[in-house]
C-alpha cells in the first residue's frame, strides 16, 4: 500500500492536529472524506485538504452509511459520541484511530476492548504521550536498569489557571454529564503514562479532589454573567475574558471561540458565547483539583496531582528507584538522572522537540506510526491500541467512583462488577 487513504469523522480542533501529517506527508497520507456538523468547518476543511464534494457529510452517519472509500477512520467526535461511529466503522472494515477518551461509560470501554480482540483491524487509541519522545526516553532510561527497580513514581499535571478556565470552566469538559469526569477527560492520559512507566498492572486506587474555587459563591460583588458586560472588577480579575480572547494571538485557546477571527466576530462570541461567561458564573462541576494513589501488581506506587492552581501548563515528574532517581519537565524536554552515590547527576536533553506543542511531539508521531503500519512499512507499535488503553480508562473511572464514595477501589474486584453488569443488561 503506497498511500493511506483517510475519513475523518469530526473536523474540530483535534482532527485538524492530527491530519496536519497528511498535508506535510502527502505522498504517505491523504484525506479523502469528512464528516462535520459545522457548515463553516466543513467547507474550511474540506478545502484544506481538496476533498470531493461528493465524499463531504454533515452527519457521520451518513459517512458510515455510504460505501467504504477510505482504509481508516480517524474519530475526532466529542467525548460522549466515540462508541457508535467505532462499532460500526470496524465492522465496515475500517481501520480505526480514535481520539481519547474510548468512551465516558467504563462498560463500553471494556466492549470495545472486546472488539478490537476481534477483529483483525488497527484498532488504535490517541494516548499520544507514549510516543513523546520525552516519555518514550522515560520509558527507555527505566527499561535499561538507571536507576535500579523502580519503587515510587510522583507525577504532577499541572493544567494552569487559565487552561482551567477555558476548558474546564467555561468550556466543552466543563461538566461530566454532558462530556466526563475531568479525571477522564484531561488525565486519562496521565494515568495511561503511569500505567506505561509502572509496567505492571493497577491493583488499586485511591483519590480525593474537588471543584473548590470557580464556584458561584466566589464571584466578585456585582459581576454579572458575562464579563463584557461591564465587570466591575475587569482590572483585577484574572479571568476576565476579553483579555483572553480580544488580543492579537488567534491560535488555540482563541481559536475555538468562533469560526470567524475578527475582532468584532470574537466580541460577539464574548457576548452571547459560553467563552464569555464569569468563570464564577458557568454550570461548571468537575473538579479543579484531585489526587490520584495507584498501586500496581509489581509493587509500584504512584501519587498523582491535577491541580488547576499553579502558573505552569506542562507535566513534571519524579521517578524513583533503589539505585537512583529521575526527574523531568516537559516542557523544558530535560531529564536529570541522579545515581545514589554519586554526586554529580547526568542531565539528557532532547533536542528539537517543543515541550508545549504537540504534546510534547507526541501528536504526529503517533499519526506516523499509525499510517506506516497501514503501508506495511513496519510493524503495527500496538503501545496505544485499543486492549491496551481499556486499562488505563477504567483506572480513571476507578478513580473517580473512589473520590466520589470515599473508598480504596480494588481494581479486578471493580472489572468484574462491570462485566457481570454488562451481562445482566444483556
Amino acid at each position: 500500500m503506497e498511500q493511506v487513504k483517510i475519513a475523518l469523522i469530526g473536523a474540530g480542533q483535534r482532527g485538524h492536529v492530527y491530519t496536519k501529517y497528511a498535508l506535510l506527508n502527502p505522498h504517505e497520507v491523504k484525506v479523502v472524506a469528512v464528516a462535520e456538523s459545522d457548515p463553516l468547518r466543513r467547507k474550511a476543511f474540506r478545502d484544506l485538504h481538496e476533498i470531493e464534494p461528493d465524499n463531504v457529510f454533515e452527519d457521520w452517519r451518513d459517512l458510515l452509511a455510504a460505501p467504504k472509500m477510505a482504509d481508516a477512520v480517524l474519530i475526532c467526535l466529542q467525548d460522549r459520541m466515540h462508541f457508535e461511529p467505532t462499532n460500526q466503522a470496524l465492522e465496515m472494515g475500517y481501520h480505526v484511530l480514535l481520539e481519547k477518551p474510548m468512551s465516558t461509560n467504563p462498560l463500553e470501554c471494556l466492549m470495545m476492548g472486546e472488539k478490537a480482540d476481534n477483529t483483525d483491524r488497527h484498532f488504535d487509541i490517541c494516548h499520544v504521550l507514549r510516543y513523546s519522545p520525552f516519555f518514550a526516553a522515560l520509558k527507555q532510561l527505566l527499561e535499561s536498569g538507571r536507576i535500579g527497580r523502580l519503587m515510587s513514581i510522583q507525577h504532577n499535571e499541572n493544567v494552569a489557571h487559565w487552561h482551567q478556565a477555558h476548558s474546564y470552566v467555561r468550556g466543552n469538559w466543563r461538566r461530566s454529564d454532558e462530556s466526563s469526569p475531568m479525571i477522564l477527560a484531561k488525565s486519562c492520559h496521565d494515568l495511561d503514562i503511569l500505567l506505561w512507566l509502572a509496567g505492571a498492572d493497577c491493583v488499586r486506587v485511591s483519590s480525593f479532589g474537588s471543584l473548590s474555587h470557580f464556584r458561584s459563591e466566589n464571584a466578585p460583588e456585582g459581576a454579572p454573567t458575562h464579563c463584557i458586560h461591564g465587570c466591575p472588577v475587569q482590572d483585577q480579575c484574572l479571568y476576565y475574558a476579553p483579555n483572553t480572547y480580544l488580543t492579537d494571538n488567534t491560535d488555540w485557546p482563541t481559536a475555538v471561540i468562533s469560526n470567524d477571527m475578527s475582532y468584532e466576530a470574537r466580541a460577539e462570541a464574548l457576548r452571547t458565547g459560553p467563552y464569555g461567561r464569569c468563570v464564577y458564573r458557568c454550570d461548571n462541576d468537575v473538579v479543579d483539583h484531585q489526587v490520584v494513589n495507584l498501586e500496581f501488581a509489581n509493587e509500584v506506587t504512584a501519587a498523582f496531582t491535577m491541580s488547576a492552581f499553579t502558573n505552569e501548563n506542562h507535566r513534571t515528574i519524579k521517578l524513583m528507584g533503589t539505585l537512583g532517581e529521575i526527574r523531568g519537565a516537559m516542557d523544558k524536554n530535560e531529564i536529570e538522572i541522579i545515581r545514589f552515590g554519586n554526586g554529580k547527576p547526568e542531565i539528557i536533553t532532547l533536542e528539537d522537540v517543543d515541550g508545549h506543542v504537540g504534546h510534547g511531539g507526541g501528536d504526529l508521531r503517533l499519526i506516523a506510526n499509525f499510517v506506516s503500519s497501514l503501508r506495511g512499512k513496519e510493524a503495527n507499535d500496538s503501545r496505544t491500541s485499543a486492549q491496551i488503553s481499556v486499562q488505563s480508562h477504567l483506572m480513571a473511572f476507578a478513580a473517580e467512583q473512589s473520590r466520589l464514595t470515599r473508598q480504596v477501589v480494588e481494581m479486578d474486584r471493580y472489572t468484574q462488577d462491570l462485566m457481570l453488569s454488562g451481562r445482566s443488561s444483556t
